[in-house]
C-alpha cells in the first residue's frame, strides 16, 4: 500500500463531507424560502432570510425559462455594485415606463402614477388621472403603430422598463436592457383566474418598496370578490350565459370553460353554455354550433367588439333570433372610455376583479345587489 494512500482516503472523506454540507445549506435555504404569492402562477416573491427574490415563470406564452432577480434596497447596495446588473433589480424605483395599460390602475392605487415617465399608445389609456400626466408632458409617448421608440426611450434613461410581449422576446427591449437599462417582463395578462391577475399589483409593490401597500390592497380586492361570490350563492336561479360574438369567416369567438372570462361567470352562480370545454383561451366555433346551443340563453354578456344592436343586425340578421337580443339582455363593456377612446375595461378590471363580478351579479341577479351600479358594463341599445 503506498505511503500516502491513508492521507488521500483522508482527503477524500473531507471532500465528500463538506459537499454534502454544501448540499444540506442548499435543501436548507430552499425550504427555508417563503412564498408571498398565492392566487397569481406567472411570478413569486420569494423571502430567503431576509433576502428577497422576485422570479417571472410567465413573461409570455409558452415560455419555459424562469427569469430571477435578486431585489435590492438601493440604501444597502455599495458603488461597487453594478446597478444594470440583469440578474440585480434595485428599489425603491424613481422612474419606470411600463408598456400595458392594466398596469397603470396598480401604480395608480400605490399612488407612484407620477414615476412613470414613458407609455406605448397613450392614446388607449383610459384613467383620466394618468391621462392628464401624458398631455402636461409628464409622460412621453414612446411608441407608435406596434413598435416603440426606443431613442425616445434610451433618452428617458428609466430606472426600469416593464415589458409586455404575447409569445416572444421583444427586440425592441432587448436592445434596450443591453443599452444597460433593466427591463422586467410583466404576464399578468396570462393568468387564468381574475384574482391571479389582481395579485400582479404585489409585483409593483416590490418595486416600488410598497409591499405592505401593495398587499393590504390586494387583500382588501380579494375579500370583496369573494364577498360578491358568496352572495351570488343566495340566488334561487341559474339564468343561461352567452358571450363573444362573429369576429371573421363566419367564426364565433366565446371564452373557453377554463378561463378566467369562465371564472367570473362561474363565480357569479350562472350558467355559461360552454363551462365545461377545455382552455384558458378563446374557443372558434361555427355559428350554427353557437346559434343552436345558445338561442335561447338569458342573457349575451360582452358580445365582441360590437356596441349597438343596429351594429350586430349590420353584421349578421339572424342575431336578432337571439331570445338575449329580443329580450335587450345583451350588455358590453366597450361602451366606458376615456376622452381619447381606451375603454375601462381593459385596462381596470384585471386590476378590480371585485367590481367585474358584481357588475355581472348586477346584470343576471339584480335583486342580490339593489344599491350597486354597474362600473364597467352598460346594455346594448
Amino acid at each position: 500500500m503506498p505511503k500516502n494512500y491513508p492521507i488521500l482516503l483522508f482527503f477524500i472523506f473531507l471532500m465528500l463531507v463538506f459537499s454534502c454540507k454544501q448540499e444540506a445549506q442548499k435543501e436548507s435555504q430552499n425550504s427555508d424560502s417563503k412564498s408571498e404569492i398565492y392566487h397569481a402562477k406567472g411570478f413569486d416573491i420569494l423571502s430567503t432570510k431576509g433576502i428577497k427574490k422576485l422570479q417571472i415563470k410567465a413573461a409570455y406564452q409558452n415560455v419555459k425559462t424562469v427569469f430571477e432577480y435578486e431585489v435590492l434596497a438601493q440604501r444597502d447596495v455599495l458603488d461597487s455594485t453594478p446597478a444594470h446588473n440583469n440578474g440585480i433589480l434595485l428599489v425603491p424605483i424613481k422612474s419606470i415606463v411600463v408598456t400595458s395599460t392594466t398596469h397603470i390602475p396598480m401604480l395608480e392605487l400605490l399612488q407612484e402614477e407620477t414615476a412613470i415617465v414613458g407609455f406605448p399608445y397613450a392614446q388607449y389609456i383610459s384613467s383620466e388621472k394618468t391621462s392628464a400626466l401624458v398631455a402636461n408632458g409628464k409622460i412621453k409617448e414612446i411608441g407608435k403603430e406596434g413598435a416603440l421608440n426606443t431613442e425616445i426611450l434610451l433618452d428617458l434613461q428609466p430606472q426600469l422598463v416593464v415589458g409586455y410581449s404575447v409569445s416572444s422576446v421583444d427586440k425592441s427591449l432587448t436592445m434596450i436592457q443591453k443599452a444597460g437599462i433593466p427591463v422586467v417582463y410583466n404576464g399578468d395578462w396570462l393568468e387564468a383566474t381574475p384574482l391571479g391577475r389582481a395579485e400582479w399589483i404585489k409585483f409593483f409593490g416590490l418595486l416600488f418598496g410598497k409591499e405592505k401597500q401593495a398587499d393590504s390592497i390586494f387583500k382588501e380586492i380579494e375579500k370583496s370578490y369573494l364577498a360578491a361570490k358568496n352572495s351570488a350563492l343566495a340566488a334561487t336561479k341559474k339564468p343561461t350565459i352567452l358571450s363573444g360574438a362573429i369576429m371573421s369567416k363566419g367564426i364565433w369567438n366565446l371564452p373557453a370553460g377554463e378561463s378566467f372570462v369562465a371564472q367570473f361567470l362561474k363565480d357569479a352562480n350562472l350558467d355559461y353554455i360552454w363551462e365545461n370545454t377545455k382552455g384558458k383561451g378563446s374557443l372558434s366555433l361555427s355559428f350554427e354550433s353557437v346559434f343552436d346551443k345558445g338561442k335561447n340563453a338569458d342573457f349575451w354578456i360582452a358580445p365582441g367588439y360590437f356596441t349597438s344592436k343596429k351594429q350586430l343586425l349590420q353584421s349578421n340578421q339572424i342575431y336578432a333570433e337571439f331570445t338575449a337580443f329580443k329580450n335587450d339582455k345583451i350588455y358590453t363593456p366597450k361602451l366606458k372610455k376615456g376622452k381619447t377612446g381606451g375603454v375601462l375595461y381593459y385596462e381596470l378590471a384585471p386590476t378590480r376583479p371585485d367590481l367585474v363580478l358584481k357588475d355581472i351579479i348586477k346584470i343576471t341577479q339584480p335583486d342580490l345587489l339593489p344599491n350597486y351600479e354597474l362600473i364597467f358594463f352598460e346594455k346594448m341599445e
